[in-house]
């Protein structure tokens, strides 16, 4: 008597084709992609090293409305990561920073990447890019507000 034959699963090789074909496309983007970001981290440590804490505690004035829109100005164009965000949030508070101002600052420098937009346009699409920042860059305002309003910090 003859062992029946194992049955051939078309599905499994379509699945290995897809993968493998797929696996291939995500190199070639990544290897277009990987100069753009390296470009990006490094524009980001330069301004992270060349512009120096004191220069952004000149520009806040204690106010509920200008400062948060400052702090996200300025949090938009530094960018950089949340470790190195929070160093610079509190050596704003212990400068005299108001704490809206920070806290717009600190959500901008982390949800908004000016210095990013090229590569975030290039991977994600020019309309969302932009969608996504702005609406970070309005609600790193309204964040810093709240924060000063539910702390009574007016």
């Amino acid at each position: 008597m003859s062992e029946p034959k194992a049955e051939h699963n078309p599905k499994r090789g379509d699945f290995t084709d897809r993968f493998v074909k797929s696996l291939a496309k995500s190199a070639r983007a990544m290897s277009k992609l990987l100069p753009i970001i390296i470009g990006a981290l490094l524009l980001v440590s330069l301004f992270n090293s060349l512009i120096p804490k004191s220069f952004y505690i000149r520009f806040f004035r204690k106010s509920l409305l200008v400062d948060p829109i400052i702090g996200s100005v300025i949090g938009s164009v530094s960018a950089g990561s949340p470790l190195t965000s929070y160093i610079l949030g509190g050596e704003f508070l212990k400068n005299g920073v108001s704490l809206g101002a920070v806290t717009a600052f600190l959500v901008a420098w982390v949800t908004v990447g000016m210095i990013q937009l090229p590569a975030e346009i290039m991977i994600l699409g020019r309309r969302f890019a932009i969608a996504r920042n702005v609406t970070a860059f309005i609600l790193a305002i309204l964040v810093g507000i709240f924060t000063m309003l539910v702390m009574r910090i007016v």
